[in-house]
């Protein structure tokens, strides 16, 4: 297999450098001059080239420590260290290189700028034919699959939006993150992080190897200082790539000043069993219920709750009804919103309360007053400037009325859970409600599920609204344990489960006991084994509790090993795929060393200490 050298294409002269000042702090990430280029490598291993760059010399500009605390994701105390390199690119303009311990981070900074529109992007990846690569193919939704491949020269396959060819028919636009694997046992996670106002968030399009950074539309006329986002690629082993906090590390730090009220939970949600159950206030009460029985913290109550009190059998109950009856409950509701920038006609609503500045703020103010404790906001349209500002504007009047936010139908994470906490969630996945629309999830999921731990639930909390032991419009082929294990797997400051009650509250209560003390948010996470697509076992921390969790994602039966030697002692609880019954569940004396799992099957390993 061909090793994969990345190239960063800025055009230019003469690059000079003192190859041994160029490394991360822990010198696992180095830097060096071949002829023009720049080289990153990682223990020896060569990942990146940077070509032909505009600039002269890159000088050492000083060590950046980032040290801060999160409020949801897969580890509260994030610690970074990097080197930071700067290089005039030009008139009043400089590249800004860093190397952290895990990964780079690069991005353009210009001043004087007189009425002119945001800079073009010089940015260009090569990734040669034969490199293994996990990409999904755009759609303003960020919902698709990450297919492993070798080559570019992929069909385009149906998508909401965004479907792009090149002249000879191959797709030519991608989404991140796309991981690459540089060379065997060593992998690279592109993506990028930190918009801010201003800017517009970017994709990937390809002219045969060459992979362009293209911005979206930002018809901005820019004055003085303006930079771009950071560009970051993620480099290690698949354990540094999925323990990576590198998307929030460059981020800005928290805007929220008061932030006691952030909570993050589990959820009980309408939408994958009843399409349009929020408009009937007695599915809501099942559902509000449900959340009782199993002590979970929130409901959700999705789209067309506006409609409730044209509902006859609702006997004239409105959307208050249902948040006043989910309070007396000790239950606390969400409801959903119509961004109504993307899909309009034909979509449910409510719609247009949220894009003027003055609605925005009456509708917030009234959620807060009734009892609302976050917002659900649905169908954005992409990557643009506008966009990104909209959604900035969104969270920051969310924050000043103590609403939590989940941005659905949305654009993928870039490091905002930092700066504004109050967003625990964003779906930009291909995820379990797709079991409503197409028959295509069912034979895939298992496979993709296998994926997602190091690709898209890598850059930020993923609303992928897992675990259904039962079906919807059309049938899952996972197993109970499978299904389980995703709440762990896949980690989400809102984990929204998909099953109807009736499902959920028929399960061993073990299971159901399982549910009420699931953390939503983690104190440590580790990579223990598993490739993409092919399995995936994690261990995550809450407290003095860890849970170690795996799925296989083949069609045949998997031997998952655990090398797990970092746990403490403790009580055990293990669910697992049964033999001829839904579950195996069992308090092993100790932690089992390997566990095979059943064709799309999984496990769960609880330890009390």
């Amino acid at each position: 297999m061909k090793k994969l050298f990345l190239t960063i294409v800025l055009c230019g002269v003469v690059l000079t450098i003192n190859a041994k000042k160029v490394a991360s702090p822990n010198g696992k990430l180095s830097a060096k001059t071949v002829g023009k280029n720049l080289v990153i490598s990682y223990k020896k291993h060569k990942v990146l080239e940077l070509a032909d760059i505009q600039f002269e010399k890159l000088v050492f500009a000083g060590q950046i420590t980032d040290d801060y605390r999160m409020l949801e994701g897969k580890r509260l105390h994030c610690t970074n260290e990097a080197n930071e390199f700067r290089a005039a690119i030009g008139t009043e303009a400089w590249l800004v290189l860093r190397l952290y311990n895990d990964g780079i981070a690069f991005r353009y900074e210009y001043s004087n700028l007189q009425n002119q529109k945001p800079p073009q992007e010089q940015t260009t990846y090569l990734i040669p034919e034969g490199t293994k690569r996990w990409m999904m193919q755009w759609a303003e939704s960020y919902e698709g699959f990450f297919p492993q491949s070798t080559t570019y020269k992929q069909k385009p396959v149906p998508s909401f939006s965004g479907i792009s060819a090149s002249a000879d028919g191959w797709n030519n636009r991608w989404a991140y993150p796309a991981l690459l694997e540089a060379s065997p046992g060593v992998f690279a996670l592109i993506t990028e992080a930190n918009i801010e106002r201003g800017q517009s968030a970017s994709c990937l399009y390809n002219d045969g190897e060459r992979f362009s950074v293209v911005p979206a539309e930002n018809n901005l006329e820019l004055n003085g200082e303006w930079h771009t986002p950071w560009r970051v690629v993620i480099i290690g082993t698949l354990a540094n790539i999925v323990q990576s906090t590198l998307v929030t590390d460059v981020s800005e730090p928290c805007k929220v000043k008061e932030t006691r009220w952030i909570s993050p939970g589990v959820v009980s949600w309408v939408y994958w069993a009843y399409n349009h159950g929020s408009n009937d206030y007695n599915i809501i009460r099942k559902y509000v219920d449900m959340a009782v029985a199993l002590h979970l913290p929130y409901v959700l109550i999705d789209a067309e709750w506006d409609e409730m009190d044209k509902l006859a059998s609702n006997e004239g109950k409105t959307i208050v009804d249902a948040v006043s009856y989910a309070h007396r409950k000790g239950i606390k509701p969400l409801i959903w919103y119509n961004s109504s920038v993307g899909w309009i006609n034909g979509a449910p609503g409510p719609k247009f309360r949220l894009n003027k500045p003055e609605d925005r703020e009456k509708e917030f103010a009234w959620c807060e007053k009734i009892g609302v404790v976050g917002v659900k906001i649905d169908f954005f349209s992409g990557d643009n400037q506008k966009n990104m500002d909209y959604c900035l504007d969104l969270l920051e009047c969310a924050a000043r009325h103590n609403l939590l936010v989940n941005f659905h139908g949305a654009p993928i994470p870039r490091g905002w859970q930092r700066t504004y906490p109050n967003l625990l969630s964003t779906e930009g996945v291909y995820g379990a409600e797709w079991y409503n629309n197409v028959a295509t999830f069912t034979d895939k999921a298992a496979c993709h599920n296998a994926t997602l731990p190091f690709t898209r639930n890598v850059v930020g909390p993923m609303d992928y609204t897992p675990c259904a032991f039962s079906d919807s419009q059309h049938p899952h082929i996972t197993t109970n344990a499978h299904e389980l294990a995703l709440t762990v797997l896949f980690e989400s400051g809102l984990q929204h489960l998909a099953d109807r009650p009736e499902s959920f509250l028929s399960q061993p209560q073990e299971v159901q006991s399982f549910f009420g003390q699931l953390p939503a948010v983690w104190d440590e996470t580790r990579f223990v084994s598993g490739y993409p697509g092919e399995s995936a076992v994690l261990a995550r921390r809450s407290g003095n509790t860890w849970y170690v969790v795996g799925i296989n994602g083949k069609d045949e039966s998997r031997t998952l090993k655990l090398p797990l030697g970092f746990l403490p002692k403790g009580s055990i609880q293990l669910f697992a795929d049964g033999e001829g019954t839904p579950w195996s569940i069992t308090s092993p004396t100790s932690v089992p060393k390997e566990i095979t799992c059943h064709p799309r099957g999984g496990f769960v390993i609880v330890i009390t200490q």
